[in-house]
């Protein structure tokens, strides 16, 4: 079994891409603000993700408490089509894509700790503490 490929490395891998992947988006939709007609796009992955760990979705585990399931859960971009900001069919708001920057920062920003304290913990199983 490789370390670097359990369930929670994986887990939090896919946090990571779906962090950056959401950061991109907004950058996106931001760099549209004034293009007429621009849909705004999201990335969706935490609804993917509880409905996986909830049991609601189509993927199974052999136990309860596995997470080998969840490694089918990719983040996606999801445009938002049905909503209007303006007259010209641009459905950009620039307060709301600062406050999902900021809060897709934070979120990147925990899961990257996450990720360093299960690396600090294997450098304590491989060298001990001194």
């Amino acid at each position: 079994m490789n370390i670097f490929d359990g369930p929670m490395f994986n887990l939090l891998k896919q946090g990571l891409d779906a962090g950056a992947m959401r950061q991109r988006v907004i950058a996106n939709n931001v760099a549209n603000i004034n293009t007429p007609g621009f849909k705004k796009s999201q990335v969706s992955f935490e609804d993917q993700l509880k409905a996986a760990m909830s049991g609601g979705g189509s993927l199974k585990g052999t136990h309860p408490l596995h997470m080998g399931a969840l490694n089918g859960v990719k983040p996606e971009i999801v445009q938002v089509d049905k909503t209007t900001m303006r007259f010209d069919g641009n459905n950009v708001d620039i307060d709301e894509e600062m406050v999902n920057l900021a809060a897709a920062a934070i979120q990147y920003d925990v899961i990257t700790q996450g990720l360093m304290d299960k690396f600090n913990v294997l450098g304590i199983v491989i060298g001990g503490r001194r």
